[in-house]
Formats: C-alpha cells, structure tokens, sequence
C-alpha cells in the first residue's frame, strides 16, 4: 500500500470512529420519543402510551376536589346565644328582702364563672343543679328566677354569657392565629375568617380546611366569597387551617426551563402549564412529542383504556401532538393534576445538527491527527 493511501485510510478509520462517537454519546435533555414509544406496554414495557383526543381528556377529568359537601352545607346556622357545655355563665341576683338568702336588700349578689359542665348543668345555691345547655341565657334568667322564687319573694335575675371554652373555633394559617368565640357576627367561615386576620397567602392560591369531628372538607378561598353555599355555618369545636396549595408538576426537557413547578391556579391546563414552564424552546422542542407522565389510579385508567379489570395504580404517557388542527384545544381541555411530569422531547433534526457540529470539529481534529501520522 502506498504512503497516501496509508494517510487516507487513517484518515477514513478516524473519521468512522469519530461519527460513531458522536451517534452515540452526544449530550440531550432526556429519551426520544422514539425511547418512549418503544417502552409502552404495547412494547413489552411498563407504561400505557395513550395519545390525547376528546374521549381520553373526559375519561381523565375529575370531579373538583375542592369544595364542602352537604353535611357542610346543610348545617343551618346555630343560635348566637344559644348556651352549650363549656360556656361560663355570670349571674347577678336582687333581692328585695333585708335579710337575702344571697346578700342584703337592694345589693346583688353576683355569681360569677359558673361554668356550664359536659353534661350542660350549673349549680346555683338555693336553686340547685340546673340544666342550662339548650338555653338562651333569657329562658336560663326564667328558670332560676322560678327556683328561686319559693325562697325569696320576687328575686330579680340577670343572665351573662362571658368568654369561655363553649362555642369557640381555632384557626391556624391566618394573620392573627388563635381560639375565637362564635358570636352573631362571625357565625359563619368567612365572617370568622374576617375577624381572625384575613390570610397571609395569595387570595387566588389558598385552601381553607375545617375539620369538624370526623369530618372534613377544603373550599378555595376564592370560592367561599363567591358562593353562598360554601359559605358554612360553624360549629363549636371547629378546627380551621388556612394553607397555600402545594401542588406541583415537573417540567423537564425542551422547554423553557426545567424544574418544579408549582400550581398557579386551582386549575391547570396542558396548553398553561407549558406556558408556565418558559413555553417550547424553538430550536429544539418537538412540538408533535408533548408527554404528559401519570400514575393513574386503577379506576381512571380502566376508564381510559376502556377496561374493567385493573385493580392497581398504572403507569401513563399522554401524547399530545400540538400540531394537529385541534391539537391545542385538546392541550387547553387537559388537566394537570399535582405531581405529573411534563417532558417535552428534541425535534428528530436537533440530533443530526448536534452530530454535524461534532462531526465538523472532530474531522478537523482528525485530519490535523491524520497529518500528523503522515508525517512519522
């Protein structure tokens, strides 16, 4: 073999070497859509690839998650002064005899914190134990004042209720945190709310939890001054947490930029959550390779697929093709739910403009090596 022929088999074995290199350990953001295709269950893998339509977005959508239900609802408002187990009464007696069974004539005797015990009584001497829960503080003034009566002629009876441990809520979240008494001005959530502060958070982005015994249910903020009906009356004992929503979505691949995103919104769509995300980087996202990743529960997956037989959680990769006619409005029906990944994959050309570049610095090198060894 001749001298030039060595040069230009060298230079040739170089050449190969270096675009095999670059085929095969050039950098990018994540898999192919080719990849992720090829992992579907279809495939032998473990994920459902399903492409977004109309029947698919309403198989996916949930009922809101937000919102009290009719045990809420329903609960009418309590009597302001309404007395319960827990209240602390204050009571005042006149008597209009010199010698009182409670104090002299003309002078009241005043019986104060008399707390109404668990089972709703109170003790008041000469009159004994009576059943105060139930009671307006006008009916419980009627009752002592009949017990008393056989006892002392005409006793005059004054009835107060004073802060105590009865018909009071607690909030936790708002501006001035605390244990509030449920008076005729904040008898219902949002009043209460008013009177505890207000919010710290965002009015848009924040959940208001009451918990109620056993019960519990979570209303957006915005939606209790916007509906009556979410508007719940209180109860003694309630337990209120005002917190910012804490959902969040993974944007990753050829996008704006790639991190954790938070919910901005009760409500995201595909189409704002990619705006939310910096929106497609234009030099390299494939806008036919939008995927959604999702573990379905196993009654929204048999929904999608049209099955009846999964009983576990499953693995999703919603498609969405922005370059269909009707490819954003299906972006702009989808929801996001809290903890999916949005991944957004390269355009097929962005590989080859990658190993062209490769290829371009690395024939220069080869060809600077090949001299070299035609030197020796």
């Amino acid at each position: 073999m001749s001298r030039r022929n060595s040069i230009w088999v060298k230079r040739l074995a170089l050449f190969s070497m270096a675009f095999t290199i670059a085929a095969c350990g050039l950098p990018r953001a994540g898999p192919s859509k080719k990849e992720i295709f090829s992992s579907s269950v279809q495939r032998q893998g473990n994920a459902y690839i399903v492409s977004l339509n109309d029947r698919v977005i309403q198989a996916t959508a949930q009922a809101p998650a937000v919102g009290f239900d009719d045990q809420f609802q329903k609960a009418g408002r309590i009597g302001a002064d309404t007395i319960r187990p827990g209240d602390v009464l204050a009571l005042t007696v006149y008597e209009n005899v010199e010698e009182g069974l409670l104090g002299v004539a003309g002078a009241p005797s005043d019986l104060s914190e008399l707390q109404v015990d668990q089972a709703g009584f109170i003790f008041v001497p000469y009159a004994g134990r009576i059943k105060a829960s139930g009671n307006t503080p006008e009916g419980l003034r009627s009752v002592i004042t009949r017990k008393l009566d056989s006892q002392t002629p005409d006793p005059q009876v004054i009835v107060r209720r004073v802060p105590g441990d009865g018909s009071t809520i607690s909030i936790v979240g708002s501006t001035a945190q605390g244990v509030f008494p449920i008076e005729a001005s904040t008898a219902t959530l949002s009043s209460m709310i008013a009177q505890a502060g207000g919010v710290t958070t965002a009015p848009e982005n924040t959940r208001v939890t009451v918990i109620r015994g056993k019960q519990k249910g979570t209303v957006w903020l915005e939606d209790l001054y916007a509906s009556n009906e979410q508007d719940i009356a209180l109860r003694p004992g309630d337990r209120i947490l005002l917190k910012e929503d804490t959902r969040r979505f993974t944007a990753l691949g050829a996008t704006g930029g790639q991190s954790l995103v938070e919910f901005p919104a009760p409500e995201v769509s595909a189409i704002e959550a990619i705006a939310f995300m910096g929106g497609l980087n234009s030099n390299l996202a494939d806008p036919t390779g939008v995927f959604i990743f999702r573990d379905e529960s196993a009654e929204y997956a048999n929904r999608v697929l049209g099955r009846d037989d999964f009983v576990s959680p499953k693995r999703f990769a919603y498609v969405l093709n922005l370059t269909e006619p009707n490819g954003v409005f299906l972006g702009r029906d989808f929801q996001i739910r809290d903890g999916d990944t949005i991944y957004v994959t390269e355009a097929p050309y962005v590989a080859w403009t990658k190993t062209l570049s490769v290829l371009t610095g690395t024939a220069g090198a080869a060809s600077s090596l090949a001299n070299v060894a035609g030197t020796n």
